[in-house]
């Protein structure tokens, strides 16, 4: 954020980000993404909400921050010292459910799982099993993917496979889908 729109972090984020730091993992999500986050959170009070990929927390605690006390938060990743750091930082909010398993093998075994917004922020959910994560998303709910953008981290052919899913999702007729340049790139599509 600049100096003209100070931004107000959630109350874990500092020691979350000096752990990310400290691990070398260099995937976390960025403060824009976070924020935005946050306030799309906030509009599904009671809501169910899932998390694939959760890193070391940082995007999950900017969630959190935005959630009621009525809703929940299922987050996912499969490396567990990822997952200590979040579990260090984050464990002790009864919102929220950290969960070490392989992302696709979480997706196939609880397909009759519904969610009001989506946040997949890792390969499966994103470009492994769109259709069954989309499947499990609730009328009005909310799909939510960061790093659409060209990424300098980016292996060859990745770009195509980021503008075949902006594609999918646009050519289905269930989602509404609105592009933003903001952060990393995000794509945000509501069920209709």
């Amino acid at each position: 954020m600049t100096a003209d729109f100070p931004q107000a972090f959630p109350s874990t984020y500092a020691a979350i980000e000096k752990a990310t730091l400290a691990s070398n993992f260099d995937m976390a999500s960025d403060s824009l993404t976070g924020s935005l986050l946050r306030t799309l959170s906030a509009s599904k009070p009671g809501g169910n909400f899932l998390e694939l990929g959760t890193g070391t927390g940082l995007s999950t605690c900017w969630i959190l921050d935005g959630m009621d006390l009525d809703s929940h938060l299922i987050s996912i990743d499969h490396d567990q010292a990822l997952l200590k750091v979040a579990a260090d930082h984050l464990a002790q909010d009864e919102r929220l459910d950290l969960v070490c398993m392989d992302g696709a093998q979480w997706i196939q075994s609880n397909p009759q799982l519904k969610f009001d917004f989506v946040f997949a922020d890792t390969w499966p959910g994103k470009y492994l099993l769109l259709d069954e994560v989309l499947s499990m998303i609730n009328k009005g709910g909310m799909y939510i993917v960061d790093d659409m953008a060209p990424q300098s981290n980016w292996p060859e052919g990745h770009q195509e496979k980021a503008s075949r899913l902006i594609q999918t999702l646009e050519a289905r007729e269930d989602f509404v889908v609105t592009k933003q340049r903001w952060a990393t790139g995000m794509v945000i599509a509501v069920k209709k």
